[in-house]
């Protein structure tokens, strides 16, 4: 049950972190979510606080196909949708010192609405709406300081880990459709290579979307034209290099220059 569950006093702690790049304990038990539906509603006023707070909107989201027991959902905000580096964000600090966080994406951008109805979306329909496909990078960021230590609803209910999206190149979307693998290489001008053989973890990038539009749908919601849709990252999480250059190559799809910076707490 959700009704009686405050989702708000949970939101308020997460935001406060969101806004500070903070990170801390667990939840407190009382607003700790338990289930996947307690989960969602954090998520929806973690949205609603964030978005009244920093005068901000849902400019995308993040998904994959659902497994037993999961959901992987999660608004992407637009203030933290960047284009054009450098990319400020908060960094992960190691014994080695701090590092960036990101995962390797293909983004599909929206050109129409897929607005909440009666019926069903059909996949043709999700395809339809696609404008375009770009390379992406999720930005990787929790709100609690050991995320190994809680269960999938706390993640969930924080958006799991994401903190932003840089949107690289447009690619080919016939290509992109089909990119099931590819091999991602990230040349650093600091002399670091890193390369990791790519494999999307639904096998189809489009598959998750057409969850998604149907997800959004039976909760009366919808996807929204201009919005970005990530589905899954290619490699997992790859640490790199801040205040640095990074080549970063899609084998048969494309290439896109980045560099990240560290924001500075208040």
């Amino acid at each position: 049950m959700t009704a009686d569950f405050p989702a708000h006093q949970a939101a308020a702690i997460l935001v406060e972190r969101r806004i500070n790049g903070s990170q801390a304990d667990r939840l407190p038990e009382l607003c700790r979510p338990q289930t996947l539906e307690q989960a969602l509603a954090v998520q929806a006023a973690v949205t609603e606080r964030w978005c009244e707070l920093m005068d901000d909107s849902v400019g995308g989201w993040k998904c994959l196909s659902p497994s037993e027991g999961k959901l992987v959902i999660g608004p992407i905000y637009t203030r933290t949708i960047d284009s054009v580096p450098p990319v400020s964000l908060w960094p992960k600090t190691t014994a080695e010192g701090r590092c960036t966080r990101i995962e390797p994406e293909l983004a599909f951008f929206f050109g129409q609405d897929l607005p909440a109805r009666a019926e069903p979306y059909t996949p043709a329909e999700v395809d339809a709406a696609i404008a375009r496909t770009h390379m992406a990078l999720e930005l990787i960021n929790s709100r609690y300081s050991d995320p190994a230590s809680c269960e999938f609803p706390e993640m969930l209910a924080d958006g799991l880990v994401n903190q932003g999206l840089f949107i690289g190149p447009q690619v080919d979307s016939a290509t992109a459709r089909g990119a099931s693998s590819f091999t991602v290489t990230m040349t650093c001008a600091n002399g670091q290579v890193i390369e990791r053989q790519g494999q999307h973890p639904n096998t189809h990038p489009r598959a998750p979307l057409y969850w998604l539009a149907e997800f959004l749908r039976s909760r009366g919601e919808g996807i929204v034209a201009g919005q970005a849709v990530i589905t899954g990252s290619y490699a997992g999480v790859i640490e790199v290099p801040l205040d640095t250059d990074i080549q970063i190559d899609y084998a048969g799809l494309g290439r896109m220059q980045v560099s990240f910076t560290a924001k500075q707490t208040a």
